[in-house]
């Protein structure tokens, strides 16, 4: 289940957003230039190691915090980076607007550390690296239902070779989405994998740090310009709701 579309209005462009995608995108290129030796090095470097954190032989240094934040910023294949990127330009425009460039980009830097955290105070033993922003749109998936509880989505489900559009809450959504990240992470936590796979914690320790901490950085309404009527996505309120055809009154 793929979200294609949503339904909330948004009044300036999305620079920030844009600027992550790409950012994340000449990172990934960066990575396919290198060798297999210096990408195996590189990734050692900059992705996420939870057991260099916890390691008592030796005192914790800036190389080990380092990659709390850069980990967010790489990818481990194409799917990898094109979901991550996709699920971001869906949800990340409506969160920009509402917190304003400067409080979006330090709020997505604060939830990829979040989620990095709670990756590692999970996995404190793992010796694999994790990468990805995946801990990080979490997040903004959290701040987007919290701030948009009435916004609706397209969504798209592949059945055989067929696409499958339909309409549904974003709050069940991210509902959805959520108990598919808690269940096999709990899973994870009762028999923990030696291999690499999906970092579970990471995106529920980012989507509680944006769903709590959203609230706390969103821009004052005084500080932003109102929306004007023809600015309405798809028939519906700025904040997700459908709009009465027959509305004609003020714009929030």
């Amino acid at each position: 289940m793929l979200p294609v579309d949503d339904a909330v209005a948004r009044r300036y462009p999305p620079l920030v957003t844009w600027g992550l995608i790409g950012l994340n995108v000449l990172v990934f290129f960066y990575e396919l230039s290198l060798s297999e030796a210096r990408l195996v090095a590189f990734v050692d470097h900059y992705g996420l190691v939870p057991a260099r954190l916890f390691d008592r032989t030796h005192p914790v240094g800036v190389s080990d915090l380092v990659p709390l934040v850069t980990n967010m910023f790489l990818h481990a294949g194409w799917a990898h980076l094109l979901l991550n990127m996709w699920t971001l330009w869906i949800f990340g425009p409506a969160v920009e607007d509402r917190l304003g460039a400067k409080r979006y980009l330090a709020f997505y830097l604060t939830l990829g550390l979040a989620a990095s955290v709670s990756h590692a105070l999970f996995n404190p033993h793992s010796s694999l690296p994790a990468l990805g922003a995946s801990g990080a749109i979490s997040g903004i998936l959290g701040a987007y239902v919290r701030m948009f509880p009435y916004a609706r989505l397209i969504v798209v489900v592949p059945i055989l070779f067929f696409p499958f559009f339909f309409e549904m809450p974003a709050i069940a959504f991210a509902l959805f989405w959520l108990m598919m990240q808690i269940i096999p992470g709990l899973a994870a936590l009762v028999e923990p994998s030696t291999v690499g796979g999906v970092a579970w914690w990471a995106h529920i320790g980012g989507f509680a740090a944006g769903w709590f901490l959203v609230t706390h950085v969103r821009r004052p309404p005084h500080k932003h310009r109102p929306f004007f009527a023809d600015e309405t996505r798809t028939g519906h309120w700025p904040d997700g709701r459908r709009l009465h055809r027959n509305y004609n009154g003020p714009w929030g």
